[in-house]
């Protein structure tokens, strides 16, 4: 659909005058072929110079470049008229109009903008340990990713999953990360151009992998702990190796082993060496006044996201 109808009176005239111009060349040609062809058979018979007869050939051949250059001129004056009529490039929405009836416009001067909005493209960069930590084998592969999810500003998660459909073929050195893009179905305008969100690569699953709450995860000038309650039930700090986030959960990748308890709750109370009365999480409490428990997950295969 047409957005911007350019004043065509102008191209009008541009595009008559090339066609004039390619007809006067057209009939100076056949004058030129003429004359050449005729000056041809006097040399044969030796009534002219060599030299008249090249004089004749090569004004035939201007002739007929002239004719290319004005047929050229006239599909160029042609192209103009055509692009007077602006139409959107892409299906999407458009911004305010730059201009309005009866501006003055320049070449290259802007209209609007037009936005694509179904389907979305969203770019996010993330870090090279982080992809590295988030891929099976510990190598990121694009062609690896089995989709990208989009976390919202109310934190809430996109509905559709999205497609890894680019991937820069290097780190950026100076912030070291990778420059990424997902692809998002938008029928219904939910995400809108320039909105911030959270993307989460959906890289597969891994064996041998923890996942815990998010804040049961405690971040320390020596990188990770988590608070465990031990075999005598003792709060044992214990640094771990963090992978990416899974929905709301850390993917543990080193530290812990199958049967260790995590403690998920009531950290603010723990300290390394103090008694706790560990329970599973939805069951009655520990003992009064001591913080409670909860046993990890058994080894199992998480999701490793970005």
């Amino acid at each position: 659909q047409p957005l911007f109808q350019i004043d065509r009176e102008p191209l009008d005239v541009a595009v008559a005058q090339a066609k004039a111009q390619l007809a006067q060349n057209k009939a100076r040609l056949e004058q030129t072929t003429r004359e050449a062809a005729r000056l041809k058979a006097l040399l044969a018979q030796q009534a002219i110079s060599q030299r008249e007869y090249d004089t004749a050939a090569s004004d035939d051949a201007a002739a007929r470049a002239a004719v290319q250059a004005s047929d050229a001129a006239l599909r160029q004056a042609d192209l103009n008229l055509t692009w007077s009529s602006v139409s959107a490039p892409v299906s999407g929405i458009t911004g305010r109009a730059a201009v309005s009836e009866g501006n003055l416009i320049t070449t290259g001067g802007l209209l609007t903008t037009v936005v694509q909005v179904n389907p979305m493209w969203v770019r996010f960069s993330v870090s090279e340990n982080e992809l590295n930590a988030a891929m099976p084998g510990g190598k990121f592969k694009p062609q690896a990713v089995r989709g990208v999810e989009l976390i919202l500003p109310d934190g809430s998660t996109y509905p559709v999953r999205g497609k890894l459909n680019f991937a820069a073929s290097q780190i950026n050195p100076g912030l070291g990360t990778l420059q990424l893009r997902g692809e998002f179905p938008n029928p219904d305008g939910a995400l809108l151009p320039g909105q911030f969100v959270r993307a989460r690569l959906l890289t597969g699953e891994r064996d041998g992998v923890f996942k815990v709450p998010q804040n049961a995860v405690v971040q320390t000038d020596k990188g990770a702990v988590v608070m465990l309650a031990g075999a005598d039930n003792k709060v044992e700090p214990r640094p771990v190796q963090t992978g990416a986030w899974s929905g709301s959960d850390w993917v543990i990748l080193g530290g812990l082993k199958a049967g260790d308890k995590v403690i998920i709750d009531n950290l603010i109370k723990v300290r390394p060496g103090a008694p706790v009365a560990p329970h599973a999480p939805g069951e009655g409490p520990g003992a009064a006044g001591k913080p409670g428990a909860a046993p990890a997950a058994a080894p199992a295969a998480a999701p490793a996201k970005g």
